[in-house]
């Protein structure tokens, strides 16, 4: 039994995503809500909200025990890429990507 969570165009790259993602992957909810709520990164945000809803997932849908979870699996993929343009000098153009994210979240309970 699993329980899952997805967040979808969120706008943050993939790869600062992944950095954070690392930190929590295979630890239960508790330890990762508490890393989640401590690190100043930007990913921790939306990954914290996403957690919680993973959880509230599990606990509502599932009828899982929430101490028993742990991340099973999370991974952040590319989402579409927002194109604008910076003028620089003598006419040229600089293109930034605003990158997004797919983020997945698998919830699992431990086994006794």
């Amino acid at each position: 039994m699993e329980a899952k969570a997805i967040a979808k165009f969120v706008r943050i790259s993939p790869r600062k995503v992944g950095v954070v993602l690392d930190l929590v992957r295979g630890k239960d909810v508790t330890y990762a809500e508490a890393v989640l709520k401590h690190t100043p990164k930007a990913a921790c945000e939306p990954l914290l909200k996403l957690l919680k809803s993973a959880m509230a997932n599990a606990e509502n849908n599932h009828d899982m025990d929430v101490s028993k979870l742990y991340i099973a699996q999370c991974n952040a993929t590319a989402g579409p890429i927002l194109k604008r343009i910076r003028p620089r000098a003598q006419g040229r153009a600089f293109r930034i990507n605003k990158r997004t994210s797919h983020i997945t979240l698998v919830l699992k309970e431990k086994e006794d």
